[in-house]
């Protein structure tokens, strides 16, 4: 198997393990505790990717640098992942890593917005049919579903897509897993100020009256056992460093277009995963949805493949004439 491919399957096989992990032990830990470990461990892991990436890229940091790494951080990982976190001990595993797929399309649209980049009638179509497929595995008509747990996990969605577009430009400038990195090094700071700060008596105070008790004294240490520490270990190390790790390495080995493949498989192996290891029932409008939500990845991904494919002869050419 072709290295970069090998990469890439490594980091759907951590991505769509994601939730099934952090369903394990959801109930063990606090939420912002948990996220913050994840983070931390994760982004000290990936330091040696991103000097390397700072290297190639000729770039240094400096205190503007850590300015906009703060601001993606608390955007894309202490907002969109404690609420992502949160969204876990509402719903189920399966559905959570449905709804959270949806992400990309989100993205084309801030794009859009954000960045004026250029949208196709593929992109609109892709975004319709994701809302759709949101809506059939939803089934709002028949849902027993908690909608807390919905309405947490599409906010993570959408502003994990914002982070993605707002940090384009830095990682243009950075490269890609050094934006992860010192986003997740620096989110985790940002929480540990949170959880230093709900211990004051009159913040812990203020949250428990504004019915916020889970945030109010957040623990550092509690929760850990012998019994939970194999899925903690897995969760940091494998999920978030390893798949980011393999994200990238299988990206630079091959293409983003290619690497894409993690995303468009996650749906999919997501849900089975969370039918084999926690026993979720899968019922057939959540498969009917993620074949649509499949779909519209596809029609998404339409014009960067025709684009990629005119461009082919172009290349050929040049490496021709530098052969000659």
């Amino acid at each position: 198997m072709h290295r970069g491919f090998a990469f890439i399957l490594l980091a759907t096989v951590f991505f769509s393990s994601m939730e099934v992990a952090l369903k394990t032990v959801a109930a063990d830990f606090n939420p912002v505790q948990l996220t913050c470990t994840r983070f931390l461990v994760g982004g000290l892991l990936l330091i040696p990717f991103a000097l390397r990436g700072l290297r190639q890229h000729k770039a240094r940091l400096d205190a503007g640098a850590w300015k906009a790494f703060a601001g993606l951080g608390f955007l894309g990982l202490v907002v969109s992942m404690v609420l992502y976190q949160l969204s876990i001990l509402h719903a189920p595993a399966s559905v959570i890593s449905v709804l959270f797929s949806c992400n990309p399309v989100l993205v084309l649209a801030f794009a859009w917005l954000i960045l004026h980049a250029d949208i196709r009638p593929q992109h609109l179509l892709a975004l319709v049919m994701e809302v759709g497929a949101a809506l059939i595995i939803i089934d709002p008509l028949h849902t027993s579903l908690d909608p807390a747990g919905i309405v947490l996990v599409l906010l993570s969605a959408a502003t994990f897509a914002l982070y993605a577009v707002l940090g384009k430009r830095q990682c243009a400038r950075y490269s890609a897993v050094a934006v992860t990195c010192f986003s997740c090094l620096a989110a985790s700071a940002e929480m540990i100020l949170l959880m230093l700060l709900s211990h004051l008596g009159p913040v812990a105070s203020l949250l428990r009256d504004a019915g916020l008790p889970m945030f109010a004294a957040m623990p550092f240490f509690a929760g850990y056992s012998a019994d939970n520490i194999p899925n903690v270990i897995y969760i940091c190390v494998c999920v978030t460093a390893g798949g980011y790790a393999c994200f990238f390495m299988g990206m630079e080995a091959t293409s983003p277009i290619q690497a894409s493949l993690a995303f468009f498989l996650k749906p999919v192996l997501a849900p089975i995963l969370a039918m084999i290891f926690l026993g979720e029932h899968i019922p057939w409008n959540m498969w009917l949805g993620i074949a649509l939500m499949l779909a519209a990845s596809v029609v998404s991904m339409i014009p960067a493949w025709t684009a990629l494919m005119d461009a082919r002869p172009f290349v050929i050419r040049r490496l021709l004439h530098r052969r000659c």
